[in-house]
């Protein structure tokens, strides 16, 4: 015998903190102790217009914390990172978004990197946060594999040259731009 799920419970409410949903030794919590991402605003400050008419800008640190995630978790695609974000606790924790607020649209994070802010300032608090998870023992810097090139199948056995692709070594970089 089995027991059959209620499916109406899932429409109950409850009242529930996004604190307590996401795990006490999650990886983004030790991030986020970690690193303080608050030196964010003081490298962005002259991006941003100090006027108090028009839609507030979206918090740089929640942007750039969007694409950590993206990174740190492998997800392929701007689009996807977002749609997983909308779902998955600990990232909303992470980026300061509660249940109720929606997140930014994957194309407002493209055009944040592409229009708003520029690639010394990316490069620059890319490779702060990067220094401060290996300073914290977040990062390995012993071994690090780069994918260079691509090597162009030949299925033709009859002809004897390979032909390298290259591969630009800062792809994301440029895809985000």
């Amino acid at each position: 015998m089995y027991k059959k799920q209620n499916r109406d419970k899932q429409k109950d409410i409850r009242v529930v903190s996004l604190e307590d949903l996401v795990p006490k030794d999650h990886l983004l919590r030790k991030i986020d102790r970690a690193i303080n991402f608050d030196f964010i605003y003081e490298e962005v400050k002259g991006l941003y217009s100090e006027a108090e008419w028009g839609k507030p800008g979206i918090d740089p640190a929640s942007l750039f914390k969007i694409v950590l995630i993206q990174h740190l978790y492998g997800i392929r695609s701007m689009r996807q990172t977002i749609k997983e974000i909308e779902v998955n606790m600990a990232y909303r924790w992470f980026i300061g978004y509660p249940l109720n607020e929606q997140v930014p649209h994957f194309s407002t994070v493209s055009y944040n990197f592409k229009h708003r802010f520029n690639t010394a300032s990316v490069e620059y608090i890319f490779r702060w946060v990067l220094k401060a998870a290996a300073d914290e023992g977040y990062l390995d810097t012993e071994a690090v594999f780069v994918d260079g090139t691509h090597i162009k199948a030949s299925a033709n056995l009859k002809k004897q040259a390979r032909k390298a692709v290259p591969k630009e070594a800062k792809r994301y970089a440029h895809e985000l731009f």
